[in-house]
């Protein structure tokens, strides 16, 4: 806390009036182009790696960047306010992009290889319910690197797999449909400080210069 409130300061000294005419207009309404879905986790900080200013990302964090599937009626079968962010993101703020952006050693993940051990923990057990399909996902995909970490290839796999829970959305899969929106998986290497990004049939790819152009040639076949 005592970091936060002289960052704070420091802030107020060096970095404002650089910032303040872009928060100036930033009053005035925001207009992402891609909603992140990351980890709570306090390494994992994407506006750092992904060097975005404020007013680039629409924010959704939680443990183990999990998203609660929609059941057939549309509705969430979990958290609402995740449910009311992605709502939001789609049908207000008109995103083109949704980065599922998941990273090694996931405390969540340990916790779902474990098997959650934790009574005492109630509501941690309630929402890693979200993470099981992934575990069942990791045990059944081939391109995996099987040099990781068990909790690390389930991170991965877990990536995937919250991309398809994305797809039960029906805002999200009416954008799709009419190639509006285009879903990304990412996976931040924490050690090394490197993301990867999923390619169809060759697994997580880092994103260099050439895999960033492949990545940016594709969205301009896709969004223009």
């Amino acid at each position: 806390m005592k970091k936060l409130i002289r960052g704070i300061v420091e802030f107020r000294q060096t970095l404002r009036p650089e910032y303040a005419e872009k928060f100036a207009r930033l009053a005035l309404g925001q207009s992402p182009d891609t909603l992140f879905i990351a980890c709570s986790d306090s390494r994992v900080v994407p506006n750092l790696f992904a060097s975005t200013d404020p007013g680039d990302l629409f924010v959704i964090r939680n443990m183990g960047n999990l998203i609660s599937p929609c059941g057939a009626d549309g509705v969430s079968r979990g958290d609402v306010s995740e449910a009311a962010a992605i709502e939001f993101a789609a049908q207000t703020l008109g995103i083109t992009s949704i980065v599922v952006c998941g990273h090694s050693e996931c405390g969540a993940m340990k916790e779902l290889i474990g098997g959650v051990p934790h009574p005492e923990m109630p509501m941690l057990q309630t929402w890693l319910l979200n993470g099981y399909p992934s575990v069942a996902r990791m045990e059944n995909e081939g391109w995996i690197d099987s040099a990781l970490a068990p909790h690390n290839r389930l991170s991965q796999a877990n990536v995937l797999q919250q991309m398809e829970h994305l797809k039960t959305y029906p805002a999200v899969r009416k954008l799709m449909a009419e190639e509006k929106l285009t879903l990304h998986g990412w996976w931040f290497d924490i050690g090394c400080a490197e993301v990867f990004a999923f390619e169809e049939g060759q697994g997580f790819v880092r994103i260099d210069e050439a895999e960033a152009a492949r990545i940016l040639r594709r969205l301009d076949d896709t969004h223009g």
